[in-house]
């Protein structure tokens, strides 16, 4: 085996065009995401395609821009991997395995894919190591076949939910929400994206558009709770409100059928509901109010991870 460093395989290769690789696990659940940015977006859309032909432990895949979001399952399967044909891949993720605070994910590569997985990725921010399990799949190009296991630190993904942070005079959630991302410099705690959540906009309690705010995190374990208290602090603080809610959900997935997806942009919820659905889902609340904001909240969590349509009206599609 032979185990190389980022700086190591930029060394070795020259410097490539991967900029971030980070692996988040929810254990609970036995899945994981993997994000990857790269300096175009053509390589991403063609390992995106091959990865997911090659099954293996690949789920499903989003694709915005020069980055991707690999949905996984947790442990070792077979993929159908080899050149690029109509039901394999030439490029796999064979496993995402779990080591302590380390995260290993197994690749795959043949031909300019095996360049990608044996040369590229390697040296992203985010990567600790790679092993490589023979001197032969550091022989990259050509026709060749690469294998290789990238170690990076194992994160977990929390998602923050806040309303009702304003008045009918002065402030707006999503610029607060966004401030309160930007300052934080927690250590082992890095901002993966903000969503805007359209909500009911009949609901007569409202500033203007009902619309409310999720942050996304990917964080080290022994960071959650700092973030959380980060969180809360930062918001009570800021808000012009006193009617603020606070939610989060620990973990990459929740029950997707809950009807409460539908009835925070068609309903109006009570505190009271919104409360029990937050239970039903694994979803908590931070605030020390307990007041409508948590509705708004909820909502923002439950939707701050479904694309697009969270800044919609229900069943509102581009």
């Amino acid at each position: 085996m032979v185990i190389l460093t980022p700086d190591d395989v930029k060394q070795r290769f020259g410097p490539l065009f991967a900029k971030k690789f980070l692996v988040m696990v929810d254990e609970r659940a036995g899945i994981a995401e993997i994000i990857e940015h790269c300096l175009a977006r053509g390589p991403i859309e063609w390992d995106a395609m091959n990865r997911f032909r090659a099954g293996g432990v690949v789920t499903g895949c989003i694709v915005e821009g020069t980055s991707m979001t690999l949905h996984a399952k947790l442990g070792r399967f077979p993929v159908n991997f080899g050149a690029a044909a109509h039901d394999i891949g030439g490029q796999a993720l064979e496993a995402v395995e779990v080591s302590g605070n380390e995260v290993i994910t197994s690749w795959s590569g043949i031909a300019g894919a095996g360049v990608g997985v044996a040369a590229c990725l390697p040296q992203a921010p985010g990567v600790l190591r790679s092993e490589y399990p023979t001197e032969d799949d550091l022989k990259i190009g050509g026709a060749r076949t690469n294998r290789v296991q990238i170690i990076s630190p194992k994160y977990e993904k929390v998602c923050f939910g806040i309303d009702d942070t304003d008045t009918k005079t002065e402030g707006a959630t999503w610029v607060m929400a966004l401030k309160c991302a930007e300052s934080c410099r927690i250590e082992g705690v890095e901002f993966l994206n903000m969503r805007l959540v359209q909500l009911n906009p009949k609901v007569p309690q409202k500033t203007t558009n009902c619309v409310a705010s999720a942050l996304n995190f990917a964080v080290k374990t022994e960071n959650v709770v700092e973030l959380q208290e980060y969180m809360r602090e930062f918001v009570e603080e800021h808000t012009f409100s006193g009617d603020t809610g606070i939610a989060y959900y620990r973990g990459i997935n929740f029950m997707r059928d809950s009807p409460a997806f539908k009835w925070v942009k068609t309903e109006i919820m009570t505190v009271d509901q919104t409360e029990r659905e937050a239970k039903t889902l694994g979803i908590e609340f931070l605030d020390n109010n307990a007041r409508k904001g948590r509705i708004g909240a909820f909502g923002a969590v439950l939707w701050g991870n479904r694309g697009i349509e969270a800044a919609g009206l229900y069943d509102e599609h581009l």
